[in-house]
């Protein structure tokens, strides 16, 4: 497995980290403290982006949309998607060719063809939802895909999932927060 690949697994290791722990910090945990240990920062961030009403999750998810945008005009998704905020419409989203399991992860499959594959629902003739699947990117026989091209699909795919992932939280919110609940519960 190549070092792109292993750095983008820690990177989302960090990430889901940070969530996790946002999830239990008060507002008063948000706030800049002095650091007492040498490590650094998981994720270094300049000081001229960062706001202080801005939460880590906030700076993440910026900086998540900015690569999936960069990568998305790399690998010429815009041909087939013209507007980069109509890719989020999709439900999901994965790869022909190329493996995103834990037992096989980026391992490509010798004899296919390398694609990106967006899957949508659409009503059929009687009105009953059906999975359409649409090609958003072919990148041809799997024996002849460039390493860094791999790599770069594989990091488009799984940022476009971390992306819908925050969707899907704040879809989940907003309906919590409709929902009248006693002043007793927890959250």
């Amino acid at each position: 497995m190549s070092s792109s690949l292993d750095k983008l697994k820690a990177l989302t290791s960090r990430l889901e980290e940070q969530l996790s722990q946002k999830e239990t910090l008060s507002s008063e945990d948000l706030q800049p403290k002095n650091k007492t240990n040498n490590t650094p920062p998981a994720i270094p961030v300049k000081k001229e982006q960062k706001t202080v009403k801005s939460a880590p999750s906030n700076d993440i998810r910026q900086e998540n949309i900015r690569r999936v945008k960069e990568l998305y005009e790399k690998l010429k998704i815009f041909e087939k998607a013209p507007d980069f905020n109509d890719i989020f419409i999709y439900k999901a989203m994965n790869l022909s060719g190329i493996g995103l399991k834990e037992e096989d992860f980026g391992e490509v499959r010798e004899g296919k063809y390398i694609q990106i594959i967006a899957i949508t629902y659409e009503p059929d003739k009687n009105g009953k939802k059906k999975a359409k699947n649409v090609s958003l990117g072919y990148f041809g026989k799997a024996e002849t895909l460039d390493n860094t091209l791999k790599n770069e699909i594989i990091e488009f795919v799984l940022r476009w999932r971390y992306e819908k992932a925050f969707q899907n939280v704040e879809h989940y919110k907003d309906l919590i927060a409709r929902v009248e609940t006693p002043k007793e519960t927890l959250f």
